[in-house]
């Protein structure tokens, strides 16, 4: 069975280790060795939040099975906890089959972290060093906010209504979001916009956004037991 090719991101603090063809599937480590002993330890975790959305998926059974095929110098965001170096394979075209491909695995996590949110509805968190002390429904705002910057950074047309119900507004950033990756993947015209940095790829834009949702699916799962 070919081994997994994995893309490290090393930090002064902490080390991320993600799966090059598998985004969403991305864990840390106090160093190296660790993030990849994490990432192979939640290969079933991920393997259940995914099914089928993704295709035939072979998880690694050791770390002997894990190939690093590109290592990223981390930033301070990395130290922080969270991944933000996008590897080189995704600066390359993503179309058709593929494209779906990857949108299909951004909407197993989202649908992953809903179904989790939404189990856990009324729940008390226990509190400690996994997750600190938002409660569910901070935990989904939380991962709402995240998505709109995210959605900015492919230049997703949305506007937020005040008021509105939160699963209205997950709905509608969603569809924004995805309507945006396959414009930004065309390489169709930029909207206007008053952002000046860097348009994120849609690979990386997937990658960090299933990453999150995952992230704190898990969280909210760990956190629910007692």
């Amino acid at each position: 069975m070919p081994k997994l090719g994995v893309y490290v991101e090393v930090g002064a603090k902490r080390v991320f280790a993600g799966a090059a063809d598998w985004p969403g599937w991305c864990r840390c480590g106090r160093a190296e060795e660790a993030a990849i002993r994490s990432l192979v330890d939640y290969a079933p975790r991920y393997a259940r939040a995914i099914g089928d959305a993704g295709g035939a998926f072979a998880p690694p059974s050791s770390v002997d099975d894990v190939q690093v095929v590109e290592r990223l110098s981390g930033n301070a965001t990395t130290d922080y906890g969270a991944p933000d170096r996008s590897p080189g394979s995704d600066d390359a075209p993503i179309e058709g089959v593929e494209l779906e491909r990857w949108i299909a695995l951004q909407q197993a996590a989202w649908a992953a972290f809903d179904a989790t949110a939404t189990a856990a509805a009324g729940v008390i968190l226990r509190k400690g060093p996994r997750g600190g002390g938002r409660e569910v429904d901070a935990i989904v705002r939380h991962v709402l906010e995240a998505d709109g910057a995210y959605a900015g950074q492919v230049r997703a047309v949305f506007r937020a209504e005040p008021g509105a119900a939160i699963s209205a507004q997950m709905s509608r950033l969603r569809s924004a979001f995805l309507e945006a990756l396959r414009a930004r993947a065309r390489r169709d015209p930029l909207p206007p916009s008053r952002k000046t940095s860097k348009v994120w790829s849609p690979r990386y834009a997937i990658r960090r956004s299933a990453w999150h949702a995952l992230d704190h699916a898990w969280e909210i799962e760990d956190r629910s037991v007692p």
